[in-house]
């Protein structure tokens, strides 16, 4: 429609591969999906994953589950880069399972790489509806061992929280980049995680305190869409079934 302008989509792509074959092609990847990733048509930013054991929140890497991030126009691009395009289609293929999210950023700040991958939108959305929230940080390699330390206790208390739909740590180095990303049913129920008294605050006053990371970057996005499985199940169809 004359007038209006594309919303830029973020999709978050996870792949679940079985098998020592697949789970060291998925590996090698890391590496060598790189040039087609960035010669995908229509995409912006973008990163190739690993993640850690359990669901993710650990620095034992995982050699299982996988992950690409990537930010593109609009939401039937992404939808259609991620099903089509060789770099995700290979994925798939190998992959026990897959499931992607799409997103739109309501707000961001800082940097990744350098960069400020996200340009968010204010219109729209309802507070009632579910919330996304990505951290991304470069941990000094210094206190690194006092991060991971942390870490566990973080994982535990959001697991333990009734609120959480979705979460995951992902990280494109072991041990010195960390990706968590979680979903929320509402911002209230983020909010209230994060105003809470216990070891994710107290994390946040030692990363303040020490000046833990090199860079940093908080973001917060609407679900859009979703596509695939996790589990066995999509957890956000899940979630509108049982409610």
């Amino acid at each position: 429609m004359k007038g209006s302008r594309a919303i830029q989509t973020v999709s978050l792509s996870l792949f679940r591969f079985h098998g020592l074959a697949n789970r060291v092609w998925a590996f090698t990847q890391m590496g060598l999906a790189r040039p087609a990733l960035a010669r995908t048509p229509d995409i912006g930013f973008w990163k190739l994953c690993g993640s850690g054991t359990g669901e993710g929140f650990t620095p034992v890497p995982n050699t299982a589950v996988y992950a690409v991030l990537a930010t593109w126009p609009d939401l039937a691009t992404a939808r259609s880069r991620t099903e089509t395009a060789a770099v995700f289609a290979r994925h798939a293929r190998r992959a026990a399972e897959n499931w992607h999210l799409f997103l739109t950023p309501t707000s961001a700040r800082g940097q990744w790489s350098g960069h400020t991958p996200f340009a968010p939108v204010t219109e729209g959305g309802h507070a009632s509806e579910p919330i996304a929230a990505l951290t991304r940080a470069t941990i000094r390699p210094a206190v690194a061992a006092r991060f991971w330390r942390r870490v566990p206790d973080i994982s535990t208390v959001i697991g333990a929280d009734p609120s959480v739909l979705f979460k995951i740590g992902i990280g494109e180095v072991p041990l010195l980049h960390q990706v968590t990303f979680s979903i929320w049913p509402d911002a209230a129920s983020m909010a209230r995680f994060a105003r809470a008294d216990g070891p994710h605050a107290r994390a946040i006053r030692a990363v303040r305190e020490g000046a833990w990371f090199s860079e940093e970057l908080y973001a917060r996005f609407r679900v859009q869409d979703t596509r695939g499985s996790w589990g066995g199940t999509d957890p956000m169809k899940t979630r509108k079934d049982a409610a």
